[in-house]
């Protein structure tokens, strides 16, 4: 009776009134203890409130029953299909709705309602990989910051080829929590792009120094990329060499930078994908790296014959010097392994080492500069420490007795000259 009664006196009511009486009547279903015949009543009257005008009324129920397992699985069913400010909630966090719901959904569903399901705990790979496939732009970003949703490397592909180019959605892949090394260099490579073509654009610089500087940029982040999956497994720098060799970014001028980093892991990897031989078994075989066995595994890998010289430099640079990345160190080219390899290369009479020179002049160069800048700027920061640590009453006196540090000349010097932006 006093469910009817409470029917009855909605009937005449204002919106606002309806609303907080629709939300009553929910609460009261869920949490009242309410008769059998009392509850037969409130459900039949949430129903008939399914097709009030008020889009708040239907909202306040929504937003009652939405989380509910105890909710009527009709009302539940309703509210889902319902305009997408109604729906929200209930795609969300209902547990009576079933994958073929939310798919159904999805086949209706606008840009609100699919970040609603893409949000949604929990997420079935099955769901996701729908959203992945005919999501839009905004539940794309949400599919990837719900850490809780089943996105399988697959679907993660899918993303980026429909939206890789925007760099919210790279960003939001990024974010997850082990991100397969795939999609990490994907990512890498589409970054890579859109950074050359701003560059391009804005005239920072020329077309061909723009691809050359952000492919650079890219073979370190591969190379580093490498290095900290080998540090979880060993076979999976193994599926990555198979994904740059299928992308066509797998070249020698990659693994011979990879080995001048300190890094061996993806040289290996590489070798190990090529031969079809254990990475173990390759592992022993490039530690020995002066033998007839390497010289056999590198010709099994089909890598150009003429370049054995001057990975075997590198090989021998990285024994003599002991230098190695470990995990977490940033990843930057070794100065000294460069030096070492092109000695070494330099004493070869191999016209197909030339280009191989070539690239070692120039990644001495800017082996160089970066150690520079490392240099130069704890040069500055030892200057501010210096400055601020001082007694106060020093600064006169200091200023007697020698000039003050100009810190913006010596910034000046580290950073890139107009004319060299231009060139």
């Amino acid at each position: 009776m006093i469910v009817k009664r409470l029917l009855a006196d909605l009937e005449n009511s204002a919106a606002d009134e309806r609303a907080r009486g629709a939300e009553a009547l929910a609460r009261a279903y869920l949490h009242d203890d309410l008769s059998e015949m009392e509850l037969l009543d409130a459900e039949t009257a949430l129903t008939a409130l399914l097709d009030d005008p008020v889009l708040a009324v239907r909202r306040a129920i929504a937003r009652i029953l939405g989380s509910s397992r105890n909710a009527p699985a009709h009302v539940i069913a309703a509210l889902a299909s319902d305009h997408s400010l109604v729906a929200g909630r209930v795609l969300t966090h209902s547990p009576l709705l079933s994958d073929d719901d939310l798919i159904e959904a999805l086949g209706v569903a606008d840009s609100y309602a699919q970040v609603a399901i893409a949000l949604r705990p929990g997420l079935s790979s099955k769901v996701a990989a729908i959203i992945a496939a005919v999501g839009g732009r905004e539940s794309m970003i949400a599919l990837a910051v719900n850490e809780s949703a089943l996105l399988e490397e697959a679907e993660m592909l899918v993303i980026l080829e429909r939206h890789g180019t925007d760099g919210e959605v790279r960003e939001a892949l990024l974010g997850r929590s082990h991100l397969p090394a795939p999609i990490q260099t994907a990512i890498a490579t589409l970054t890579a792009a859109a950074l050359e073509q701003f560059a391009t654009r804005t005239g920072w610089l020329g077309p061909q120094r723009s691809e050359r500087c952000t492919r650079e940029a890219r073979e370190l982040t591969i190379i580093e990329i490498a290095a900290q999956e080998f540090a979880r497994t060993e076979t999976l720098p193994v599926a990555l060499a198979a994904q740059l060799r299928d992308n066509g970014q797998l070249t020698p001028s990659l693994l011979l930078k990879a080995l001048l980093c300190g890094e061996r892991s993806l040289f290996e990897a590489t070798l190990a994908m090529l031969s079809g031989i254990a990475i173990r078994r390759v592992s022993g075989l490039a530690r020995a790296w002066s033998g007839a066995g390497f010289a056999a595994l590198y010709a099994r890998a089909g890598l150009p014959a003429g370049l054995l010289s001057a990975f075997r430099a590198a090989l021998s640079a990285l024994d003599d010097t002991g230098i190695t990345t470990e995990p977490g160190e940033p990843l930057q080219l070794s100065g000294v392994l460069i030096e070492r390899t092109l000695t070494a290369c330099e004493r070869v009479p191999s016209p197909e080492l030339r280009e191989v020179t070539a690239l070692l002049h120039r990644l001495r160069a800017e082996a160089l500069r970066q150690e520079a800048r490392a240099v130069s700027a704890d040069m500055i920061e030892h200057a501010r420490t210096a400055m601020l640590e001082a007694p106060a009453d020093s600064h006169a006196a200091g200023a007697r007795i020698a000039p003050q540090i100009d810190l913006e000349a010596i910034e000046a010097a580290i950073l890139p000259r107009d004319e060299d932006i231009a060139a």
